[in-house]
């Protein structure tokens, strides 16, 4: 594919018209969700799938998640549904919610890692959609985050070109997500419903639909069934970055910046300390509630991991369900960190 029509603003048809016409073709596009942008193949297309582990360096048997146009679709990839299942697709699709269920025979190995289930959603973004409705009712995507596995994932098309370059046939640009974090996974494999990745739906809003309380996941408990992003390092910038308590936030950045290193301390709350034209030490301030700064958390970690940097601060944040999915990110962000 040529530069000029190598990324995409599609308005209309016929610009998704070519993405799927390139999808049948057994090739790969990049495309926005509401969450981040997906690396995207048809999924009944083995060798197509295969090339999204081959472009994102990602491991085979890490299972990718299935884009569906529609809830009426759910049966085309699955198979014993339970009725909770269908509660929640009724109640929170199209939106930032993934749901794992046993999958039906067309569902190749390559897209489940060899499981015998099936994360899947429907995306709320509308390019998203208009280009699922464009492939049929039949057809779906497999399509994880459009970046090298295990970094950080993008909300631009400019932060899919960065890191994937021309290995991606097209990038459609949808704008910056909406969200900026991943979807919520919830398994429906065992007898009570369980969330394995806290995402784009709060805690709140599934216990509100199913009418009962659930269990939190910790980042340390690898879930019995593999899923998207369940690695305790995962997220990660190059730069090295290390989650700090904020009574020893800045006493932490004054001792890197004493060894001469430069640092970016992130922080949420109105804690800060002021340092004389400190050249070592810089700062950048994030929003104090959850939901923007999740939207805007990825896009600060690209901006800084690209200027010259050589350690990230994080403040911690606060621990209570709203903050869940944020504070899942950034501990799996810094989990294999060197410590100075």
């Amino acid at each position: 594919m040529s530069s000029d029509n190598w990324v995409v603003t599609a308005h209309d048809r016929e610009q998704i018209s070519q993405a799927v016409d390139i999808l049948n073709a057994g090739g790969t596009v990049a495309f926005p969700t509401e969450t981040v942008y997906g690396l995207g193949a048809d999924v009944t297309n083995t060798e197509a799938v295969s090339k999204i582990y081959r472009i994102k360096q990602r491991p085979i048997g890490h299972p990718l998640i299935v884009h569906i146009a529609d809830i009426a679709y759910l049966h085309e990839w699955t198979k014993e549904i339970p009725e909770a299942a269908v509660k929640l697709a009724e109640q929170l699709w199209p939106g930032p919610l993934t749901l794992i269920l046993k999958r039906n025979q067309r569902v190749p190995n390559v897209v489940t890692g060899g499981q015998d289930t099936v994360g899947i959603r429907v995306p709320s973004h509308p390019m998203a959609l208009m280009l699922l409705q464009e492939m049929g009712p039949r057809k779906a995507l497999a399509a994880p985050s459009a970046n090298r596995f295990g970094r950080i994932s993008p909300t631009t098309a400019a932060h899919v070109q960065k890191d994937l370059g021309t290995a991606v046939d097209m990038i459609l640009d949808g704008g910056a997500c909406t969200v900026g974090l991943e979807s919520t996974i919830v398994s429906f494999v065992d007898e009570y419903p369980k969330i394995l990745r806290p995402g784009g739906i709060s805690l709140d809003e599934l216990e509100l639909v199913l009418g009962h309380s659930m269990n939190l996941p910790h980042v340390t408990n690898a879930p019995t069934i593999r899923v998207s992003g369940s690695l305790a390092s995962h997220y990660a910038p190059t730069t090295p970055l290390e989650l700090c308590d904020t009574k020893q936030l800045w006493q932490h950045a004054q001792d890197l910046a004493d060894q001469q290193l430069k640092t970016m301390v992130i922080t949420w709350s109105k804690h800060q300390q002021l340092f004389q034209k400190n050249p070592y030490l810089h700062q950048s301030s994030m929003p104090i509630d959850a939901e923007t700064y999740g939207r805007r958390l990825y896009a600060i970690l690209h901006e800084i991991d690209q200027a010259d940097f050589d350690y990230i601060l994080v403040e911690a944040v606060p621990d209570n369900s709203n903050w869940l999915a944020i504070k899942d990110r950034l501990q799996r962000a810094s989990h294999r960190s060197p410590k100075i």
